[in-house]
């Protein structure tokens, strides 16, 4: 079953697409919404598997409820507009299919197959979890990938773990440096740190996690710790809870 949600400011528009839906046996409304700020609630709170979304809107258009979403609650789109100006941006969105208003019965039904057919092949892709990490225990040995994938500006971004110098914790957020780079990205550092290699990264501090490949020297202070100074000139503090785990990455006592 196809659970599709309809976005779209103008009511008779609405009823239109579902009345159409309601004739394809295969799909199930997961609801509807009127703007742009409904359509990103309703998104997250169903996790609808197809959008038919609006172009225009007043104030969240559709290309800023997609912006809007994270990785995890992104569904298929099929855009819906009176306007062709935006085509090209859709496609560059992804988007299954661009549906140009008016449009007839036919060509709504054409697109709604595109987009069995995407879906199709995107749950053939999906693995069971625990198979997922079997292949990985017996194909990589349990390494964790080798990027990292984040959104950023409305673009994914795919950053090779092998790139970053170093990440630090910001409030709720934490800045990954990456050569001349910096992202900063909605997530914890506990959890970001489990998705970095450990024979290569290590956590110094509650708010530093540090590439040992970037490592200069350990500089001590009066204190009786160590500030770790990095090829890129950067300075961090190594603090006492973090010590061990240092040390024995660089196989040596501290």
């Amino acid at each position: 079953m196809i659970r599709v949600l309809i976005v779209d400011d103008e009511p008779l528009a609405r009823e239109r697409l579902r009345t159409l839906l309601a004739a394809a046996p295969d799909c199930e409304l997961a609801g509807e919404a009127s703007d742009g700020a409904q359509a990103v609630a309703a998104i997250q709170q169903t996790r609808p598997d197809l959008v038919f979304l609006d172009v225009q809107m007043p104030e969240v258009d559709g290309f800023d409820v997609l912006a809007a979403l994270d990785h995890e609650n992104m569904p298929e789109v099929v855009f819906v507009t009176a306007y062709d100006k935006y085509a090209l941006h859709a496609f560059e969105r992804q988007a299954i299919d661009y549906l140009l208003k008016p449009f007839d019965n036919q060509r709504f039904y054409r697109a709604l197959e595109r987009a069995r057919t995407v879906l199709e092949a995107r749950r053939q892709r999906q693995l069971n979890p625990a198979l997922l990490r079997l292949i990985e225990q017996v194909s990589g040995n349990g390494r964790k990938p080798g990027r990292l994938v984040f959104k950023s500006s409305g673009r994914v971004v795919f950053l090779p773990t092998e790139t970053i110098d170093y990440v630090q914790a910001t409030g709720n957020y934490v800045t990954v440096h990456a050569g001349a780079e910096s992202h900063l990205l909605r997530d914890t550092m506990t959890n970001l740190e489990q998705k970095l290699d450990t024979a290569k990264f290590a956590r110094i501090h509650r708010s530093s996690i540090v590439n040992v490949d970037r490592i200069k020297t350990l500089e001590p202070v009066a204190s009786g710790d160590y500030v770790v100074l990095l090829r890129n000139g950067a300075r961090l503090q190594l603090s006492r809870t973090y010590r061990e785990r240092l040390a024995s990455r660089i196989g040596m006592q501290l």
